[in-house]
């Protein structure tokens, strides 16, 4: 996208010596701005990428087999923990544990890493700080699993698109927990009373 405003900015930004910087706006194009500039980081701030939505989130939940945890803690106060549990107490997933310094998670080995597991999972949840998250997308891959879940609160719009050209199907910013509940009817188990849903329909 180009226009006599952006041409005189980019000029400006050549003659300062700024770095350019191509930004993805919410209609699918994309500009080229100073990566410095007010504009370019009000641009960055707004999310352009969507992920599946639910009746497509509920098929993945369902088509799956085996769950992985990257992140989990044995820490009871941490959400990993609260996650693992009740995937582990509410859902017929075999679940792994991923975690480089523990050994045991909820009675369960905890592996050092996504290609120590006895089989490739069919969704790999994630609980990573925001920055991490395009490093996770390469481990996935090199996994060979095809999901990648990154957790509730937890955006990195650039991964996303890295992890789909990459051909892994993506969802971020929801907690699969939540999720799993919602389409099962359990928000209220475990004391995860969100208050997000009451219904128990299901969809179909």
């Amino acid at each position: 996208m180009t226009t006599d405003t952006s041409t005189a900015i980019l000029d400006d930004a050549a003659t300062t010596g700024d770095d350019i910087e191509t930004v993805r706006l919410v209609n699918g194009l994309s500009c080229s701005l100073p990566a410095n500039s007010p504009l370019a980081k009000l641009l960055k701030s707004q999310r352009t990428w969507a992920g599946p939505d639910a009746k497509q989130r509920l098929g993945i939940l369902r088509a799956a087999k085996s769950v992985a945890i990257v992140g989990a803690s044995p820490n009871p106060a941490r959400s990993s923990y609260f996650v693992g549990t009740y995937l582990q107490q509410s859902s017929d997933y075999r679940l792994y544990f991923v975690n480089p310094n523990a050994d045991v998670i909820l009675g369960q080995p905890a592996y050092a890493s996504l290609t120590d597991l006895p089989e490739v999972p069919d969704i790999v949840v994630v609980f990573r700080r925001g920055s991490d998250i395009p490093q996770v997308v390469d481990e996935v891959v090199a996994a060979g699993a095809k999901t990648i879940w990154v957790q509730l609160g937890i955006w990195n719009e650039e991964a996303a698109y890295y992890g789909e050209e990459q051909g892994l199907t993506v969802v971020m910013d929801r907690c699969i927990k939540v999720e799993h509940a919602r389409f099962h009817g359990g928000l209220h188990l475990l004391g995860f009373d969100t208050g997000q849903i009451s219904a128990r329909k299901t969809i179909r």
